[in-house]
């Protein structure tokens, strides 16, 4: 997660309050609903650390015949593929509760992701981590599971049902709804466009309603689907 007001990582909140400890602090993410790892169903994840062997021990500790862990020293990436995939399954679920299809949450999700590596790269993550287990890995379980209770969520909120309402018939927390307030800060913060997230601050906080939301992501001006590979092909295209 995010902490709000801070915008700081959980291993940055954890470093904080325990900097003797700061070499020694491991992030385990990747699509793994508890569910399903109570049940033995294969599931694979990623550790990351700072430091390798520390890495190395987490998947030493964790891994076995139906849990596999990889590991990765992109703790930056991680953290945030972790966090930020939850306003995007928010956005899905919002999709799925009015009744939209397939091709509306691949959208969703790709373009989610698009958002979710732009900001962690600005913010010191490597974009390939986004292709791993913490990033597209992670996204997709969310957005597509019933486990999710983000995804659950976001239905209630697209069949009308208001947040206060959704959030206390949950009996459990949100993560999405807080790290949609920390997301939209830290585009702020890092200059990057974030159209999903930004449409889901709006939704939550500001009482917009999701269709216009879809109207207004359907209506934007034109562009290139990925502006970094436009770039290198500019003279040539």
């Amino acid at each position: 997660g995010l902490e709000n007001g801070t915008l700081c990582r959980m291993s940055e909140v954890i470093s904080a309050e325990l900097p003797h400890l700061s070499e020694n602090i491991a992030i385990l993410s990747g699509p793994s609903h508890a569910e399903e790892v109570a049940r033995r169903l294969p599931t694979a994840v990623v550790a990351a650390a700072k430091i390798r062997r520390t890495a190395e021990l987490v998947q030493d500790l964790f891994m076995n015949s139906s849990f596999r862990v990889y590991t990765n020293p992109d703790v930056i990436g991680v953290e945030l593929g972790g966090a930020l995939k939850n306003v995007i399954a928010l956005a899905t679920g919002i999709a799925d509760g009015l009744g939209f299809g397939d091709n509306t949450r691949a959208a969703l999700m790709t373009r989610g992701a698009v958002e979710i590596a732009r900001l962690g790269t600005k913010m010191g993550a490597e974009t390939l981590t986004f292709a791993g287990l913490a990033g597209i890995g992670d996204l997709i379980v969310t957005c597509n599971s019933m486990h999710s209770r983000n995804r659950r969520a976001g239905i209630a909120l697209g069949q009308g049902v208001p947040l206060d309402e959704v959030l206390s018939s949950m009996g459990m927390v949100v993560e999405g709804v807080n790290t949609t307030k920390t997301a939209h800060q830290l585009s702020a913060k890092y200059a990057v466009p974030m159209p999903i997230a930004a449409e889901m601050y709006q939704i939550l906080f500001e009482g917009k309603s999701p269709l216009d939301s879809v109207e207004n992501l359907m209506g934007r001006s034109k562009t290139h689907e990925l502006e970094e590979i436009a770039t290198l092909f500019e003279k040539n295209w």
